[in-house]
């Protein structure tokens, strides 16, 4: 399996390219800002062929390049339906303006074809699976995507901004829910093997096994103890 990833734009969000192999289709994960130049890059590179892209949540760092991504490929997005809106009012979920500079950087507004997500979906595409777990607490609409393990790589988590090495996504803007974060950390992360490698939407890929082990949000949630804590800010 090839999994090609980059960070993008003023957050430094982490994109995905998965596919089986070079030289075969592909699934884009998170087309962030900036991210359009990188994903065209990475595709010519390992001579891939898009047929979806998948979003873990709709904040504009994970989105802004999802217009013209999709439509430079004629390809569909998929999204939960709670972040939905937010590919069309990205300041509404912010809870604030992102900046008049920043914005005319943007493409707001939804591609020709956009899919909604469901908790417990399974995702066929480019001849892989996707398994998808809906994870609010970051936002309401926040999913998470995990392929199974195959004969040459452990299982594969993207978390988006569920659970990052060391921390976990922030929870103080607009849909965004501590105690919802928390029970998703239980429900969909603490289940995982050890060995599932965790590539995150912002920074280094790591393991659920160090996090389970050295993360304090998720060492208090597998505890029972919960936090009332704020995460560090991380991306949006």
């Amino acid at each position: 399996m090839l999994i090609a990833g980059f960070p993008a734009g003023a957050w430094g969000t982490n994109c995905y390219l998965v596919a089986p192999a070079a030289g075969e289709e592909c699934v884009i994960i998170d087309p962030g800002h900036q991210a359009a130049q990188g994903v065209e890059e990475t595709l010519k590179k390992h001579r891939l062929k898009p047929v979806a892209v998948v979003l873990t949540h709709g904040h504009i760092d994970h989105v802004a390049s999802v217009v013209p991504v999709c439509g430079a490929h004629d390809v569909p997005a998929w999204i939960h339906p709670a972040d939905r809106y937010m590919m069309s009012d990205p300041e509404k979920s912010l809870g604030r303006s992102i900046g008049m500079p920043l914005m005319g950087e943007l493409t707001v507004g939804e591609p020709d074809d956009v899919r909604e997500l469901t908790d417990g979906a399974a995702l066929s595409l480019a001849g892989l699976d996707f398994s998808v777990a809906h994870a609010p607490g970051h936002t309401k609409g926040s999913v998470t995507f995990r392929m199974p393990e195959s004969a040459d790589v452990p299982s594969v988590f993207f978390s988006g901004d569920l659970l990052f090495a060391g921390s976990i996504g922030r929870t103080d803007l607009p849909g965004g829910d501590m105690d919802e974060m928390l029970d998703s950390l239980a429900r969909v992360c603490l289940p995982l093997d050890d060995s599932t490698v965790v590539l995150s939407g912002h920074g280094p890929q790591t393991t659920i096994g160090r996090e389970r082990a050295t993360n304090p949000y998720l060492r208090e949630v597998a505890a029972g103890l919960g936090s009332a804590q704020p995460a560090p800010r991380r991306g949006m």
